[in-house]
């Protein structure tokens, strides 16, 4: 009887042993770094809820001290985990959100601890006329409730010193500068360049006298219609500041004027000292240093040896945490009121913050629609256009939002032109400030021909086709009558559309829109002269006005919430760690950080400027037909 014994593994090679020996020893150090990172994080998170919730406190009889560094926007363009990692790295965002300057300000003015109000506007920039007078504004109802209100900066442009001016005091280094020049607006002609040295035909097909928003491509210098529309709305927009400024300062807006027409020799006569002259001018109240004005600050308030200049203050990152810190705890039950940022120029598709995308705004919209919480709707407008099909997917959702009965109102920005004004047209209510700039209801496609650029470098372009049109549109032959008239057609057909449902949205004669169309550009108080703007205001007038239209009662009673994109849990949790002074000091100067901070940092601009993309037709259409004006200053 044979007796079986047991299988004994085969024996293993020396080369097939290594390669064993490696895998094993590289599936080790994999589980040893994940084990690493996840205990590491643990410990993160438990020194991030050890350090409390990281808001600052505020003591009594704080200053709160305005130094924003950036460009002035109603929306950040960068995610919230690029901004948390560059912020707790010490670098910055570049961009100042609109909503959060004026939530400080109003906070301010009814917080008791806060004793006065600082501003420091040399890092501020961006913006335009409408929304800095909306700053300047919720400044001077700080100043209204009694409380102290002083600017002090080292340079001034004309932009920071709107808002300034509305200071209880205006204080400038002596070594300074502050010049206030009026408002110009000049562009580039590129017809020499592209139809002369280049051989690019670029040929516009328009819809409006007035519609100048692709002169540069076809004309050496602006037309005379285009130069009367600007210096219109822009005389407007002129008139308008000299009176702030003049009001806010108890100057003559006609002295102001003459000062300005007299620069030459009001500088000579202040020995070329341009913060002389702005004394001279009592555009500012004295000439002081930085410590001299640190220094009155401590005299005024409570001395703090720890803090920046030796006085108690609070930033405005550090206040706006406080401010911020209730609505951060938990979902807000009452019912809301949303606002929808549209701010950039109007493209198809998806596009990020910073861009407004005819389906990423739309799925801003129809969450609105959906959410039951949801009561009314505030769009807010800073756009000057563009794709026409963009802007009609954003404004049918509009409608929806008022077929679903909730009401929608526009609060215009700095600028809600041509396709910033299609998506606005049919809300209940559209508020401007009389500093907008709106209007420019207008069409226009642009086809360029390259068959004699072509030529320049020995290449030639020929072929056949079944049709008069087979290869009509392509842009390496010349342009056929018949092509162009199929393009005029298109064009045609997109502005009386437009017209149309103006004219339907505003009640009024589709002759009487053409009469306020054609491309022209208004100021927001001529705009609401011409029945295309209903009210004046900003985005609280505009809140207030939609929420009485939902019937939600006393302002108690009821919630804001901005609706974007949201981070996601993992983002968030970054953010937390990154905004927490245990997390600022461990990543500031980590190697890691920078490596993941330049991985997900958002990248620059696009490579082509939006008219350039414009001149491109989508596919499937012989040309892109837009709505864009390039009407901003």
């Amino acid at each position: 009887m044979n007796a079986t014994s047991p299988r004994t593994p085969a024996q293993r090679t020396p080369v097939v042993r290594f390669f064993i020996g490696l895998w094993d020893a590289m599936n080790f150090t994999r589980r040893l770094i994940f084990n690493l990172l996840f205990f590491g994080l643990l410990l993160l998170l438990l020194f991030v809820l050890a350090s409390g919730d990281g808001v600052p406190k505020l003591h009594e009889r704080s200053a709160l001290v305005i130094a924003p560094k950036g460009n002035l926007v109603e929306q950040y363009s960068a995610d919230p985990f690029s901004r948390a990692m560059a912020e707790s790295m010490g670098q910055g965002q570049g961009e100042v959100q609109l909503r959060d300057l004026l939530r400080a300000l109003e906070s301010a003015v009814e917080d008791k601890n806060i004793e006065r109000v600082v501003l420091r506007l040399d890092g501020l920039s961006g913006g335009g006329m409408a929304s800095r007078g909306e700053l300047a504004r919720a400044v001077a109802r700080v100043r209204e409730s009694g409380k102290e209100v002083l600017a002090f900066g080292e340079g001034m442009n004309q932009a920071q010193y709107q808002i300034a001016a509305e200071a209880g005091e205006v204080y400038l280094d002596p070594m300074g500068w502050m010049v206030l020049e009026g408002l110009g607006r000049y562009r580039a002609y590129y017809r020499e360049l592209l139809q002369d040295k280049l051989g690019v035909d670029m040929h516009l097909f328009k819809v409006g006298e007035y519609k100048s928003a692709a002169e540069p491509y076809v004309l050496d210098a602006a037309s005379d219609e285009a130069k009367e529309a600007d210096l219109y709305w822009m005389n407007d927009l002129w008139q308008r500041y000299l009176a702030d400024v003049g009001k806010a300062r108890g100057l003559d807006p006609a002295a102001i004027a003459q000062g300005i027409d007299g620069l030459d020799a009001g500088i000579q006569a202040a020995g070329g000292d341009l913060a002389r002259h702005a004394l001279d001018q009592k555009l500012v109240d004295e000439l002081i240093t930085r410590e001299q004005f640190d220094q009155r600050l401590v005299e005024r308030g409570v001395a703090d040896k720890d803090a920046e200049g030796g006085f108690r203050q609070i930033s405005l990152r550090d206040y706006l945490a406080r401010v911020d810190k209730s609505a951060l705890a938990a979902i807000d039950p009452r019912p809301q009121v949303a606002v929808v940022v549209a701010e950039g120029e109007i493209s198809g598709g998806k596009q990020p913050p910073g861009k407004i995308g005819g389906e990423s705004t739309s799925v801003l919209l129809r969450e609105a629609r959906d959410d039951n919480r949801v009561k009314a709707v505030v769009l807010r407008v800073d756009s000057p256009g563009g794709e026409v099909f963009a802007s009609e997917q954003i404004r049918r959702e509009v409608v929806a939002l008022k077929e679903a009965g909730k009401p929608v109102v526009v609060s215009m920005g700095d600028l809600a032109a041509s396709g910033g004004y299609w998506i606005s047209m049919n809300a209940d209510r559209i508020y401007a400030d009389p500093s907008t700039i709106t209007g420019s209801i207008g069409i226009f496609g642009m086809f360029p021909t390259i068959p004699r650029a072509l030529d320049k470098i020995g290449v030639h372009s020929d072929g056949v086709g079944t049709t008069r049109f087979a290869g009509a549109f392509d842009i390496t032959r010349e342009l056929a009558p018949g092509v162009g008239e199929v393009i005029q057609a298109i064009i045609d057909k997109g502005y009386r559309d437009f017209t149309g449902r103006v004219a339907e949205a505003r009640g009024k004669p589709v002759e009487q829109i053409d009469e306020v169309a054609r491309g022209r550009v208004w100021s927001g108080a001529q705009a609401k002269e011409r029945g295309l703007v209903d009210a004046f205001g900003g985005l609280e007038d505009a809140i207030a006005d939609v929420a009485e239209r939902a019937e939600l009662g006393e302002r108690k009673g009821w919630g804001v919430r901005y609706i974007e994109k949201a981070a996601s849990p993992f983002e968030r949790f970054f953010i937390d760690m990154a905004q927490a002074r245990i997390g600022q000091a461990l990543l500031k100067d980590s190697s890691l950080a920078m490596g993941v901070l330049g991985r997900y940092m958002p990248q620059a601009a696009d490579d082509l400027r939006f008219l350039e993309d414009a001149a491109r037709p989508a596919a499937g259409a012989p040309v892109k037909t837009i709505a864009h004006c390039l009407c901003g200053l």
